[in-house]
């Protein structure tokens, strides 16, 4: 009897639904499958040329097209850049310079020039020269070397313009000896 069973169940049909109607679905499935395979073939090359930096085109070397510079060179600063030697600055400048630099001296002893640049809001390269003539003046004095150079309050000349008033001036670095 269950041998009888087996057969019936083999003989009989196992779609439930007619023929036409499982064909239909089962192109329809294979349809479906065939463009989202397709749809996730496409994806997945487009993921790889973006990963990879290229465009609708394939890769291209140097310098984008109509970007108006030379390869290899960076792009121009928005500001016109000097050139040459930067302008002198006057007695004056000097002075008043040198005068700020022995007030924040005077105020904080022992202080190394980019320290005292920072505080005036300068940079060390503008207070080279005020310091020299501060120096010079006796107006301070400096401790250190190199990058560790501190600077002091002197005890000698007070101002740096009254020590400059009456010396004469200074011959440049190939003045003649006679």
């Amino acid at each position: 009897m269950t041998n009888q069973l087996l057969t019936n169940l083999r003989a009989q049909p196992t779609d439930p639904m007619p023929t036409t109607a499982t064909q239909q679905i089962e192109s329809s499935i294979q349809s479906f499958v065939s463009e989202i395979s397709g749809l996730v073939r496409v994806a997945a090359l487009e993921a790889v040329r973006d990963a990879l930096g290229g465009g609708a085109s394939p890769a291209r070397r140097g310098r984008p097209v109509g970007s108006g510079r030379k390869p290899g060179r960076p792009a121009k600063a928005a500001t016109p850049a000097r050139r040459g030697r930067p302008a002198r600055r006057s007695a004056e400048d000097v002075d008043a310079a040198a005068q700020k630099m022995l007030a924040y001296v005077k105020a904080n002893d022992g202080k190394r020039l980019d320290e005292i640049a920072k505080a005036l809001g300068t940079s060390s390269d503008e207070l080279k020269k005020p310091a020299q003539v501060l120096l010079e003046a006796k107006s301070v004095k400096r401790s250190g070397q190199r990058r560790g150079t501190k600077y002091h309050v002197a005890g000698g000349g007070s101002a740096p313009k009254a020590a400059a008033a009456g010396a004469p001036a200074k011959a440049g670095k190939r003045a003649k000896k006679a």
